[in-house]
């Protein structure tokens, strides 16, 4: 098992995505009552050829835990010889192999859910491994999507053939490649999986609230649920997700002011950190995930093309700043 995962309590976890899932988001994230998370996903062959440089993406706070480092790659010795390197220097709680990133710059390399493409190529990454990491106590996960298209879908094989191999859990989130994150996710599917092996298998897919969580649960036999684009726009869904398993009531959505009051913290706590350089390049890469939190704010549709354009942190401040009052309060 997964050293601080408690499948008994049905764990909510934060999905990995490259250039969300950073230090600071998961930091606001396990405030909000994330369980587990992942880290934005690294090349097994960037690691291998310029570590220094992409030892970013997976540095990680003790407050993280329990949390895994997602690695992508198609060839099993280097995914192998990448997961030594990553965990003699960060320790981490599992090592997720990516097989379901659809973006093609990933799946040109054969990585992420080409691999669907190739199970006996994905059973021997799965493997590599476990082999490699089984003898320092560290599990291997698989964060996979159902098949390569509707005419491919091998989602349950995958899942017998990871289990054979030693793997501890499995994500399964309910879409093809060929769909990328189009249609919904097909729930089904994942609850087939969850039934077809003995280990944990996380649902993930179109689960957008409370009740999509709670639905999850009762619905189908999944040991988890993992959210990711939710979680973009309302990192509080993990908080207010937990209440309603835990007690059958749900908090209400934060307030208009609370929304822009946690905009505005993560905004501060992105340049304190210096996670992406200075000033200019912190809020450069936040623009996106701006752009996500004011979906959920009135007023600030007129907004969005300054929010596209914010170059510092007291810039954003004056914008959300010019909200209606009656918006603000």
């Amino acid at each position: 098992m997964i050293h601080g995962v408690d499948f008994t309590r049905f764990p909510l976890y934060l999905a990995p995505m490259a250039g969300v899932t950073d230090p600071i988001f998961r930091t606001l994230c396990k405030q909000e009552g994330a369980d587990v998370m992942l880290t934005e996903f690294v090349s097994a062959e960037g690691v291998l050829q310029a570590w220094e440089r992409n030892r970013r993406y997976v540095r990680f706070e003790a407050q993280h835990r329990p949390l895994g480092i997602q690695l992508f790659g198609a060839n099993p010795e280097h995914l192998a010889a990448a997961a030594r390197i990553i965990c003699e220097a960060e320790q981490p709680d599992f090592i997720d192999l990516n097989a379901g990133c659809p973006v093609p710059k990933v799946v040109g390399k054969n990585g992420g859910s080409s691999l669907l493409r190739d199970l006996p190529l994905l059973q021997r990454c799965a493997a590599a491994l476990v082999r490699e990491l089984a003898p320092g106590g560290i599990p291997v996960t698989v964060k996979m999507r159902l098949g390569w298209d509707a005419e491919h879908l091998c989602a349950v094989e995958a899942a017998r053939r990871l289990e054979d191999v030693g793997v501890t859990a499995l994500a399964v989130h309910g879409r093809t490649r060929a769909q990328q994150y189009s249609g919904h996710a097909d729930w089904e599917h994942i609850d087939r999986c969850a039934r077809a092996v003995r280990l944990p298998v996380i649902g993930n897919g179109d689960i957008a609230t409370p009740q999509d969580v709670l639905r999850a649960r009762e619905h189908s036999a999944v040991s988890g649920v993992m959210i990711g684009r939710a979680a973009m726009a309302a990192p509080w869904i993990f908080r207010r997700a937990r209440n309603l398993l835990e007690s059958g009531t749900i908090p209400p959505e934060p307030t208009v002011r609370e929304r822009i009051d946690f905009v505005l913290r993560h905004a501060r706590l992105a340049v304190e950190s210096g996670h992406y350089g200075g000033e200019l390049l912190t809020m450069r890469a936040m623009r996106s995930r701006l752009l996500a939190y004011a979906k959920g704010i009135p007023g600030t549709k007129p907004l969005r093309p300054q929010l596209a354009r914010v170059e510092s942190y007291a810039a954003l401040e004056d914008l959300l700043g010019t909200l209606p009052a009656s918006a603000r309060d």
